[in-house]
């Protein structure tokens, strides 16, 4: 494994002259024709008026850590995943990069990073953000692929763009040294020329987003050595602990709550490899359990000795589109009685992936000091935004109603609760497009509706003036700053306005504002959730000059306060509520994504410490108290 000296059919990859070797590394082209290519099932031909490598081909004299690899690739569009191997510690473990040139622009998984470890490449494990991502790439021509690696991050570039198609924050060998390489098939689909590399520690990456876990996942187990597979009749009942010449080993999952059991263990049965996961349920008494999981290839789920699962996810098995990605997709309701309860995973591989993971379902994570206080009847209609006006002491909520969109256009509304969360009105201003966020200036209420922005007037209730802007797309939030000029988001034209007086006009746009939403007017900046890259980010409101505060990760920003030491106040609306301090440091004080409850965009009672969340498809909103 990483940082040991592996061994792949006898022949060791890494050597001392090769570590020795390390530090006369240089950028340099290697020819295809030249004698430090390790050629594994691949060989030098022509394509496209040049000589080139098609194949598996590694150079055998080489370390490499940081830095950049470039190859020229020509495809012709057929099923086939060429790419750069790299870091290759053995045949067995390296970090792989590849595209899938028969994937079309809407596909989500043209590009795809994935760990070999003992021999698997992990890809059905390794899915989604951060390791997948779509490009299109020409066909039967020749085009520029670049990596380049630093740390425990690498980011891919295609021809002559600037901006990476694909940023990897997490290399699942962690920070490692190894040599480098191709990987394609030799069946003329696709070929490699003016290969390159050059060892640089001087790359500035962005930092990765915050370290992040889904609450409820079950971290510690113990696994069993391989069996073959057809050693077992899984439908039947029997005593994993009995198993003749079994063994165990204590392991924990990843971060994520992901076990790669190829971490662990190699394949070793032609007819296919079995290990079983064993943890322990302890109930305080009988009930049913919400066990959400995910494996790959097969798995059947023993508890307490009785089989009551058994399904496969391998790839193309329920049909020819079908991945066998690992993620929480599946269910089960466990009857636990008190006590301890053996649960039990018999989880098989056949290609792409030999892992699983297990959440239990109705777990909320909440941080030391977080509390819940009260929380309303399911009677709203998908309330998205909530606000505190602490003149009045009531918080008005608005009903976004998004199936209303179909119909009439102004029959949603704004409710008005007191700040103990009983409903004084439920249609107390209606009227109102699709509202959504909302902000108080100057004793009125401005909300934002499909077309622009209503102000109201907070003791009669009633529309005063409404502002159109210019050509909205789906506009969200809303700030005012200090000279008052307003400031709205709008998510679907990647834009956000600024009206001062009655003039309103886009005022930022461009690569740095990609589906904005939340915004919080905060002395000279505007701290705005950019969440077509996960940043919470600050513009000044005169240079117009944006820097990114913190990376959260994959959601959409949604509501921003200001709590009462200065810090931000975050929801993602998947259902993560974050503390990040001006410099940065993100801690996340409440998580709901287990029970799939979401956290639109929130009120905060200052002089209570008391957030406000609306729960959008859950039609209420509830309340924690939070200790500053």
């Amino acid at each position: 494994m990483v940082g040991k000296r592996l061994v792949a059919w006898g022949v060791p990859v890494i050597s001392l002259w090769m570590l020795l070797s390390a530090a006369e590394v240089r950028g340099e082209e290697i020819s295809v024709e030249s004698d430090r290519w390790v050629k594994r099932n691949a060989q030098v031909t022509e394509c496209g008026g040049r000589k080139c490598l098609a194949g598996f081909a590694y150079i055998k004299d080489l370390m490499f850590d940081d830095g950049t690899i470039e190859v020229d690739l020509y495809v012709t569009g057929d099923r086939s995943y060429p790419g750069i191997v790299f870091r290759m510690q053995s045949e067995q473990d390296y970090e792989r990069f590849y595209i899938r040139p028969h994937h079309n622009k809407y596909s989500t998984d043209a590009l795809q990073y994935t760990p070999v470890i003992n021999g698997i490449a992990g890809w059905q494990l390794y899915h989604g953000p951060g390791y997948t991502g779509n490009a299109v790439f020409p066909q039967n021509q020749w085009f520029r692929l670049r990596l380049e690696v630093s740390g425990r991050q690498a980011r891919v570039f295609i021809g002559q763009e600037e901006r990476p198609v694909l940023v990897i924050d997490n290399l699942q060998h962690g920070v490692s040294r190894g040599t480098v390489g191709v990987f394609g098939p030799p069946d003329g689909s696709a070929f490699f020329s003016r290969f390159s590399f050059q060892a640089r520690q001087d790359l500035s990456f962005d930092p990765p987003p915050v370290e992040d876990s889904l609450p409820g996942m079950i971290t510690e187990w113990r696994l069993s050595q391989n069996f073959s597979l057809m050693q077992f009749d899984l439908e039947a009942e029997f005593d994993v602990d009995q198993v003749e010449g079994i063994t165990w080993e204590d392991i924990r999952s990843d971060p994520t709550g992901l076990v790669d059991i190829a971490r662990y263990r190699q394949r070793k049965n032609r007819e296919g490899d079995i290990v079983f996961a064993k943890t322990i349920l302890r109930a305080q008494k009988d009930y049913v359990l919400k066990l959400n999981f995910g494996y790959s290839d097969f798995a059947a789920v023993i508890l307490n000795g009785k089989t009551i699962f058994s399904g496969n996810s391998a790839y193309h098995y329920r049909d020819d589109s079908f991945l066998g990605i690992v993620g929480l997709f599946d269910a089960l309701y466990l009857s636990l009685h008190e006590g301890d309860n053996e649960l039990v995973l018999a989880v098989a591989e056949s290609f792409g992936g030999w892992g699983f993971m297990c959440q239990d379902g109705e777990e909320i994570f909440k941080a030391a000091g977080v509390k819940e206080e009260w929380e309303t009847g399911a009677d709203f209609l998908m309330p998205e935004s909530a606000l505190y006006d602490s003149k009045r002491k009531v918080i008005y909520v608005s009903n976004l109603d998004q199936s209303g969109r179909a119909g009439p256009q102004t029959r949603q509304f704004i409710s008005r609760l007191s700040d103990r969360g009983e409903v004084i009105d439920m249609q107390w201003v209606t009227g109102l497009a699709n509202p959504t966020g909302m902000v108080m200036h100057r004793d009125r209420l401005l909300v934002v509706e499909r077309p622009g922005i209503a102000f109201i007037d907070p003791d009669s209730g009633r529309i005063t003036e409404r502002r159109s802007l210019p050509s909205p797309g789906f506009l969200n939030d809303i700030a005012v700053d200090k000279k008052g000029r307003i400031y709205v988001s709008d998510s679907r034209q990647n834009v956000i306005y600024r009206c001062a007086e009655d003039d309103c006009e886009v005022w930022l746009s461009g690569g740095e504002v990609l589906d904005p939403n939340g915004l919080l007017a905060d002395g000279e900046r505007l701290i705005f959730g950019n969440s077509g890259d996960g940043r919470l980010k600050a513009v000044d409101l005169e240079s117009g000059e944006i820097r990114t505060i913190v990376n959260l990760g994959e959601g959409f920003i949604d509501g921003l306060q200001v709590d009462k030491e200065g810090n931000y106040l975050v929801s993602i609306w998947q259902g993560k509520l974050y503390r990040v301090s001006p410099s940065g440091q993100a801690v996340k004080l409440l998580d709901t994504r287990a029970v799939e409850i979401k956290l639109a965009d929130f009120g905060y009672i200052r002089d209570k410490g008391l957030v406000v969340i609306p729960t959008f498809y859950h039609n209420q909103l509830i309340s924690y108290s939070l200790q500053e």
